[in-house]
Formats: C-alpha cells, sequence, structure tokens
C-alpha cells in the first residue's frame, strides 16, 4: 500500500504519520521480528518497544534470563528508532523526509548491563540527546515488568540521506 503525505498537515497528523511508519518496527526488519520486538509508542519525546521473554532468548540456561545480546540490539533498536523520529518531526513533512532519509546507522553503541535480565517482559525507551543534520546521539534504557532498570545505553546513529539529498559537508 502506498501513501501519499503531501498535503499540509498540523503536528498531531505528524506525529499520527509517523506513529503508522514505525509501529510496524517489527515487520520492517527481519532481525527485529525474530526478537518479538513491538513499537508502543514514538513521538517527540522519543521511542517505546516492549518484548516479552521467550526460550529462545535466554543467555543463561541456569537462571532463564535474557541473552546480553538481546538487550544490545533492543536498545540500538529503540535508540535508532527516537533518532530516525527527531529526524523525520524537525523536517517540513513525512512526504520530504521519507524522500531524503534512509533509515539511520549505528556508528557507536555502549551498553552498561545493570542487573540480570530476569523477567517476563521488558520495555525500552530511548529519547535523544543531541541531533545535527547527520549525527544523533540517544539515550536508552530496558526494564522488566517490575520496572528494574536492567541497562542503559547511550547510541550514536549517523543519519543516511538519499545521494541527492545529503546536506552540504
Amino acid at each position: 500500500m502506498t501513501r501519499s503525505y503531501n498535503a499540509p498537515m498540523d503536528e498531531h497528523q505528524r506525529l499520527a504519520q509517523l506513529r503508522e511508519l514505525f509501529h510496524n518496527v517489527e515487520e520492517l526488519i527481519p532481525f527485529n521480528r525474530h526478537l518479538g520486538l513491538h513499537a508502543e509508542s514514538i513521538d517527540h519525546n522519543g521511542a517505546v518497544v516492549h518484548l516479552d521473554m521467550r526460550d529462545e532468548l535466554i543467555g543463561n540456561f541456569e537462571h532463564g534470563v535474557l541473552h546480553g545480546g538481546v538487550i544490545s540490539a533492543t536498545l540500538d533498536v529503540v535508540g535508532g528508532m527516537a533518532a530516525m523520529a527527531t529526524a523525520v518531526l524537525r523536517e517540513g513533512s513525512i512526504e520530504e523526509s521519507l524522500q531524503r532519509l534512509r533509515p539511520a546507522s549505528t556508528i557507536d553503541l555502549r551498553v552498561d548491563y545493570l542487573r540480570p535480565g530476569a523477567g517476563s517482559r521488558f520495555t525500552a525507551r530511548g529519547f535523544t540527546l543531541r541531533a545535527g543534520t547527520r549525527v544523533a546521539v540517544t539515550r536508552m534504557e530496558l526494564h522488566n515488568e517490575k520496572r528494574d532498570l536492567l541497562a542503559v545505553g547511550t547510541g550514536t546513529y549517523i543519519y543516511n540521506y538519499a545521494p541527492e539529498e545529503a546536506p552540504d559537508q
């Protein structure tokens, strides 16, 4: 299904379209689907995704806790979503954003594991600390259903533009 986003719109409409673009994060990237990531929200305040514990995600079979790689990948996804939301929302329109921007790429990711990944449902939140025309820096957190803070991360993402749309250096 192709949508046209060229009509003038208010902020509420732009946010609704942004949510629509990112809502199916699990369908856009096969690895996200494998992890079972689901987008909960995305707006000016950042992004929120969740995943439910499954046997395939266990990293320590004795304790049944989430694998560290799943934690880092989840934080990377939510950080990238926050960075992209910032870029899309500062453009003149959703259509302009879709013509200019491609998915951001991770250029640095730091994860601090604070507790074992125990739980049945995990929620990751990401927000943009700073964004320029080429690079964005985000902060992310992962909590379990008890709201225990399990891990924090900082991600740096480079914006990828269509070749003819790249900003001047």
